[in-house]
């Protein structure tokens, strides 16, 4: 059975960066970013490309449908045991359609949901010092925060429920962050561990 851990986190927390170097230490962990799946549909510059960015260019949501789709044909398709998925889920509709899937089978089992946790101060100092595109300004930002708190609550209840969430302090330096990251995974994890980390 494989196994899945979602990471979620503020714009700005790092759990894109965080999740891609624990899965660059050990080559039986595959990572993906939702956000990165759904842009690769937009190069792409397809019909359907075209429809997500006119939603991610927002800062807004993907419909339900376009997200789910390509989360479980990935999981599937991916050779590793140990899957870690960042940006997911971002709403309350996400979360309960994935578990809803994830029910139906036994392939894959979530493992964990591990929040990176930081303040809407650093968030911001971070997103607004980049300077990396049209889709980096403070009215982006604030409207990507407010998409990223609303449901918050609701979901971590839900997986607090199940004994699933897990915090981790983003607000420190990489280093202790992906150190942390990697022991509660190794923890949770059943394939990992009999392995040591590179």
């Amino acid at each position: 059975m494989k196994e899945l851990f979602l990471i979620i986190g503020a714009p700005g927390s790092g759990k894109t960066t965080d999740a891609n170097l624990i899965a660059q230490a050990d080559a039986n962990i595959t990572h993906y970013s939702t956000g990165d799946l759904l842009r690769a549909e937009v190069a792409k510059a397809s019909e359907l490309g075209k429809t997500i960015d006119s939603f991610i260019s927002k800062g807004n949501l993907v419909p339900l449908d376009i997200v789910i789709n390509t989360i479980i044909s990935v999981l599937k398709a991916t050779p590793s045991k140990t899957v870690i998925i960042d940006g997911y889920p971002r709403s309350v509709e996400q979360m309960i359609e994935l578990d809803k899937v994830l029910s139906k089978q036994n392939k894959i089992c979530l493992k964990g949901v591990i929040e990176v946790r930081v303040s809407e101060e650093v968030a911001k100092e971070r997103v607004l010092g980049r300077n990396r595109g049209m889709d980096d300004n403070e009215e982006v930002f604030y409207n990507r925060m407010k998409v990223y708190t609303e449901p918050l609550n609701e979901i971590l209840a839900f997986y607090q429920k199940k004994k699933l969430h897990f915090i981790i302090d983003g607000e420190r330096t990489i280093e202790s962050i992906v150190a942390d990251m990697k022991d509660l995974i190794k923890k949770k994890s059943k394939h990992i561990k009999e392995r040591k980390w590179t």
